[in-house]
């Protein structure tokens, strides 16, 4: 039987870390989240770090992390992408037959990763639902009209389009599309494609060190613009079955 996290081993997992100026953090966030899957998870992984153009000490500590941690994989952007990028790259990147995604800032708990792969053998796509928000009374004011306004214009029912830790089947993502902004979409396009996606409670920490970088300062005009373009995406997704094939 494959080792946990043993790197010469094919992995079944990929957690996928998008990163940006975490140099106060990501060190610790990699060790907790090692222990977690060694210890808890318990089945072959690699942790996918998409470095999105940090102008800090980031890379260096991954760097260093590395020598310690044989299950890093270290992807690096030649500038600043954004969160979706930096998750595209991670995707594109990842060996698992299944794909986690979290952020970097420690305010998602790994403990909750192994609620989130017990429900993949019902369903295609686990998305976390952040209880007892420890953000900012402007970032959970924003985030609660930003999901109500998604709901509501494309007919969706997800309550925290916002959480970043999330369980797929990599099938789910392995060839999707994405665009810039397009992450916040990914339960319905993933939808839109077929996929079953449900939603799992997960515990939510305030940030220790650091500040946020993927803000919210232009969600409200981006975000109009890219939900009316999954309108549109939703109006015009194929959606056929082959009945039969003759050769």
């Amino acid at each position: 039987m494959a080792q946990p996290g043993c790197a010469e081993t094919n992995p079944e997992i990929s957690v996928v870390i998008p990163a940006h100026n975490e140099e106060a953090v990501i060190g610790d966030c990699l060790d907790e989240l090692a222990t977690w899957m060694k210890d808890s998870v318990r089945r072959p992984f690699e942790v996918v770090v998409v470095d999105d153009g940090s102008d800090d000490l980031t890379f260096e500590q991954l760097m260093q992390k590395k020598r310690n941690l044989p299950e890093l994989v270290i992807v690096r952007l030649e500038g600043r992408y954004g969160q979706t990028a930096a998750f595209d790259a991670g995707f594109r990147s990842a060996r698992g037959d299944v794909i986690v995604t979290m952020d970097a800032d420690m305010q998602n708990h790994p403990r909750d990763i192994a609620g989130l792969l017990d429900q993949l053998g019902r369903w295609d796509v686990v998305c976390g639902v952040r209880q007892k928000r420890n953000d900012s009374f402007v970032r959970r004011v924003s985030s609660r009209i930003a999901n109500w306004t998604r709901n509501k214009l494309t007919g969706e029912n997800i309550r925290d389009v916002g959480c970043s830790l999330r369980a797929f089947k990599a099938e789910c993502v392995k060839d999707l599309k994405l665009y810039d902004g397009m992450h916040r979409f990914l339960p319905t396009l993933l939808k839109l494609d077929g996929w079953s996606v449900t939603e799992l409670p997960v515990t939510h920490r305030p940030r220790r060190r650091g500040k946020a970088h993927y803000g919210i300062g232009n969600r409200l005009f981006r975000g109009l613009r890219d939900i009316f373009a999954v309108r549109w995406m939703q109006s015009r997704w194929l959606k056929y079955r082959i009945k039969e094939r003759i050769e």
